[in-house]
């Protein structure tokens, strides 16, 4: 039973030590390479979204990603201190990512010195900074590095609450956190099997049932929102056991190296199971939110690896348990000379460890780490799109490039766009009806055409009526201009085209037709002209009388 306070309460200056270096050390990783050069969609959205109104935030937010409107605010004030500029935009919507993984590395660090000792807590915090999964999403424009701040945040609060602390600041981190993404909730599964691991008593139980009701109670507002929105995850498969075995590698190390030896140190921490306060907080966090996400995406796929960020905090916990268990019973570990050597052993291998992920940390600092390079998009159609030139967005969810860098599209002609997205209430604006949009580009002998890398593919069927429309006629009125004016960033296309020429065969006249004989001189009738050709659907045939000659082929335009 947890009947008394943890051994690392009284750390002193080495408790704080071992708090301040892994924050700084996350801080410093977080800030190289910030500017990458281009946000990709998902930051995109932040960006569009964060510089829209407060009344058109909260009127977005009852059609779609309810589940990000707290962030989406937050993003808001933000950007309402930055400087101006687009390329500004984009480093700053990242900031609060990376100041949330650095205040995540020095929550890792408190729990392992509170819980366990003071180099518990700085190699935990160190391998929690220097985890390329923690890195990438300490450079995101995306709300999963402050969702895993104030998991740990709760989480060492409930290690205060349960020896006598109050536990209103515990409930009102658990509804923060959980209102940056509702997934979050599972935190508190995640909690309730560490107090059972505790045994409390009857009365803290009932403390805790108290303020996780209060974060239920604040929470099911955007539950209910959020259900009505459920088809924007409907693309997430159900994850099986690969998915599983990734996220392991994810939370100890991708690298065999590293993932083997942080196994099985993590293995060693397991084995003092009962023994051990660490784990029986660590443990719950690292495995109860992913394994319960996954079981409910059997059913209902709602699982990714980024919505359960914020478990990672768990696993560098048992790791460095694990490392202090088998470094302690060293010979003379206990002595002040030999405590320290072990400390700064357990520092090397850190370093090693983030010397062995370099590469992956080089990577992901690169614009070809993300799916997509909006701003690149943009500075091409800048240098391409002329005064009025026409552009189709296939499909509308391509706008995000104009939404997030308006710059590069400010000078051509949205031939689809009807009301802005900040308009009308949605994310990309919303395009006219088919019958009007097949007037607009019936008149179009030149088109720029955004598309996403699937739309021009032959496997894409839109369901949309828009949608469809758009694609039939980029695909079968339209040609790419030759000599072609095509660019291709991953994951988006900037192509010209132009309309084709029409091919018309002139009709040919029918047989004479030569009536049955009959008294008197034979008669000839003139020849007629026979029935009309079928022509595919689509092509533009200039009119003209029965009978009359063909007209010649129109020149194809420029």
């Amino acid at each position: 039973m947890w009947n008394r306070k943890p051994r690392g309460t009284r750390s002193g200056a080495a408790g704080v030590v071992a708090v301040a270096v892994p924050a700084a050390v996350m801080l410093a990783l977080g800030l190289w390479g910030l500017d990458r050069g281009g946000a990709w969609r998902d930051e995109a959205v932040t960006l569009q979204v964060a510089r829209r109104s407060v009344p058109q935030i909260w009127r977005l937010l009852h059609g779609v990603d309810a589940v990000h409107g707290l962030y989406y605010l937050l993003m808001h004030v933000v950007l309402g201190l930055r400087a101006t500029g687009e390329a500004a935009d984009e480093v700053v919507v990242r900031l609060p990512s990376v100041v949330a993984a650095a205040v995540a590395a020095g929550l890792v660090a408190a729990l392992g010195t509170r819980l366990a000792r003071p180099r518990v807590g700085l190699w935990a915090g160190l391998l929690y900074a220097v985890t390329p999964l923690v890195g990438h999403y300490a450079q995101e424009g995306r709300s999963y590095a402050l969702v895993a701040a104030g998991a740990a945040g709760a989480t060492l609060w409930l290690t205060k609450a349960v020896t006598g602390r109050p536990w209103w600041p515990y409930a009102a981190v658990v509804a923060v956190t959980c209102l940056l993404h509702e997934l979050a909730v599972l935190l508190l599964l995640a909690h309730a099997v560490t107090l059972a691991l505790w045994r409390v008593p009857r009365r803290v139980w009932g403390r805790w049932a108290a303020a996780s009701g209060t974060v239920l109670l604040v929470v099911a507002p955007l539950v209910l929102v959020s259900r009505r929105q459920a088809a924007q995850v409907a693309w997430l498969p159900v994850p099986g056991t690969a998915t599983a075995e990734r996220l392991l590698r994810e939370f100890t190390g991708p690298a065999d190296g590293v993932y083997w030896v942080c196994v099985g140190l993590a293995v060693v921490a397991l084995a003092a199971g009962r023994r051990s306060e660490l784990v029986r907080v660590a443990l719950p966090l690292a495995v109860v939110p992913p394994l319960i996400l996954m079981a409910v995406s059997q059913v209902r796929p709602v699982y990714d690896d980024r919505y359960v960020l914020y478990a990672l905090a768990g696993a560098p916990l048992l790791v460095a348990a694990g490392a202090d268990r088998l470094l302690r019973s060293l010979p003379r570990a206990a002595t002040p000379a030999g405590a320290l050597a072990v400390t700064l052993a357990g520092v090397l291998a850190v370093v090693l460890v983030f010397a062995q992920q370099l590469p992956l940390y080089r990577q992901d600092r690169t614009p070809a780490s993300r799916p997509d390079n909006l701003a690149a998009v943009s500075a091409l159609a800048a240098r391409e799109l002329g005064p009025g030139d026409p552009v189709v967005f296939l499909p509308s969810i391509g706008r995000r490039t104009a939404l997030a860098y308006p710059k590069g599209f400010r000078r051509a002609r949205d031939i689809a766009l009807t009301a802005s997205g900040p308009a009308s209430g949605t994310l990309y604006g919303r395009e006219a009806d088919a019958p009007v949009l097949r007037r607009r580009l019936d008149g179009l002998d030149r088109l720029w055409v955004v598309a996403e890398s699937y739309a021009l593919s032959s496997s894409w069927h839109p369901a949309e009526p828009t949608e469809r429309l758009k694609l039939a006629v980029v695909t079968e009125e339209f040609v790419p201009r030759e000599p072609r004016r095509e660019y291709v960033r991953t994951g988006v296309t900037l192509r010209l085209y132009v309309r084709r020429a029409p091919q018309v065969r002139p009709l040919r006249a029918g047989p004479p037709r030569i009536p049955p004989p009959q008294a008197g001189p034979l008669q000839v009738s003139p020849p007629q002209v026979g029935p009309a050709e079928v022509r595919p659907a689509g092509l533009r045939v200039p009119s003209r009388s029965p009978g009359s000659p063909p007209a010649p082929p129109r020149p194809a335009p420029w």
